[in-house]
């Protein structure tokens, strides 16, 4: 079984190189809404080394007995501290063989031992040979998979690859009209860039395929920031269109890959609720939400976001759809501080959007981001008009669905008010949630009423 899984791969082929990573400035403007934000570089990384096994034996994880049993339950990760040995001397993205106590096959996976997860599995199959055909297979399949649910016919931007939930962990690829953004956040998927970027080529035949693996969770893999084309030429403009509306991505500066997907379907729920509303829309970046709701016939906007940047592209946005610009405001600011000045100058809104960055990138983080999001959603309850909708979001991967509701709870019991919950929200089709694997659904979103 060693052949077929040889980590080697065929792809030196002359490409231009993708440029290691340096933020300019406008990378840093973009990423002021994140200061609040702690990041995973700076979690504790507390690990139990795995013992080295014989260098010259087959290469293979070796598990502690009664260590395999979310394995068996298809969870994807194999952490540090469920390993008795490494054998072999395998290098980091390397596929590997996991085996029980017994040496029980149990999965192929991309090795790390600078990570605390310190392999993702690629397949359960034991005949399965890890190569570019099995790469091409899983891209198809997650492609052919959005292409059965219809979500080209209102939008021109989708999630093609969602990580572990397409079964391809650590590799992301958004699509925005011709443009492909891939993001590599694992040492598996890195070791395969090459050949991923061609199959995506040869698949899709997109004008550019953008690298934008320059993530906290690359840091936390112990790979290099990077960014830069990968294949094509990046076009001067990059434009999704959603629902009809049309938005300007910034794929080589802006937030994640350029533009929110996941966010799409909530987007489309603001309009229809929006009308004859005044809205406050806060963290409001390239002003998706703050489009929708004028569209949908709101009586004004204010939108506030930290980076002047973004707020730039936002009013680009609005221009670019012909929408009424006497009814919007825009507002650079740090959101926390405008909340509290907007709540001394007695203003008060019938629709508020919080969509904070994350504040808990893992549940180590998931105290103090409970902090964060109650004092956020407190003022936006004390805002709040009677009868106004609180459209709340986190997108923290260490908040539960659960843990959010309460706090959001809490905080209504802090603020006095009465509310109700009218909607449950979440990520779009186009970013799916494996059963398995729960850490997949990372957005979470709650609207909800107060009473009049």
């Amino acid at each position: 079984m060693t052949g077929k899984n040889s980590s080697k791969s065929n792809t030196n082929k002359n490409r231009s190189p993708s440029t290691p990573h340096r933020a300019s400035q406008g990378n840093r403007d973009f990423r002021k809404r994140t200061r609040r934000d702690e990041r995973p570089s700076e979690a504790p990384q507390v690990r139990s080394m795995p013992v080295v096994g014989d260098a010259g034996a087959q290469v293979a994880i070796i598990l502690r007995e009664g260590r395999e049993k979310s394995l068996l339950r298809r969870h994807p990760w194999v952490f540090s501290g469920a390993i008795e040995r490494i054998d072999g001397a395998p290098a980091s993205g390397d596929t590997l063989q996991v085996m029980d106590s017994t040496g029980k096959f149990i999965a192929w996976a991309a090795y790390n031992a600078a990570s605390q997860i310190t392999a993702r599995v690629w397949s359960w199959n034991p005949d399965e040979a890890i190569d570019a055909a099995f790469f091409r297979r899983k891209i198809s399949t997650a492609i052919a998979a959005r292409t059965g649910l219809n979500l080209a016919k209102n939008s021109s931007g989708m999630r093609l690859i969602h990580a572990e939930s397409d079964g391809l962990p650590g590799l992301i690829v958004d699509q925005y009209g011709d443009v492909l953004v891939m993001q590599v956040g694992s040492a598996g998927a890195e070791h395969w860039r090459e050949a991923i970027a061609d199959i995506l080529q040869e698949l899709c035949r997109p004008a550019c395929i953008y690298e934008r693996s320059d993530s906290d969770s690359r840091t936390l893999e112990g790979l290099e920031l990077r960014c830069g084309v990968l294949r094509g030429i990046l076009p001067e403009a990059v434009e999704v269109v959603e629902h009809g509306l049309r938005f300007g991505v910034d794929v080589a500066e802006g937030q994640k890959t350029g533009f929110y997907l996941d966010q799409r379907d909530n987007r489309k729920l603001t309009e229809t609720l929006a009308l004859d509303r005044d809205v406050l829309n806060c963290f409001c970046y390239t002003g998706g939400f703050s489009l929708y709701a004028l569209r949908g016939g709101a009586k004004s906007v204010l939108s506030m976001d930290a980076s002047a940047e973004a707020l730039h592209i936002a009013a680009e946005n609005l221009t670019r759809n012909g929408l009424d610009e006497s009814r919007a405001e825009w507002q650079d600011a740090d959101v926390f501080l405008a909340l509290r000045k907007l709540r001394d100058q007695g203003r008060s809104f019938d629709m508020i959007i919080l969509d904070p960055p994350k504040f808990a990138p893992t549940a180590a983080f998931a105290e103090k981001a409970a902090r964060g999001y109650k004092d956020i959603n407190l003022l936006g309850f004390k805002l709040l008009r009677p009868g106004g909708l609180l459209f709340t979001y986190s997108c923290s991967g260490g908040i539960s669905e659960e843990l959010f509701q309460k706090i959001i709870a809490g905080a209504a019991l802090d603020a006095g008010v009465d509310a109700q919950i009218v909607h449950h929200l979440h990520a779009s089709a186009d970013h799916p949630v494996l059963l398995s694997f729960p850490e997949g659904a990372y957005l979470k979103g709650l609207v909800l009423r107060v009473a009049g």
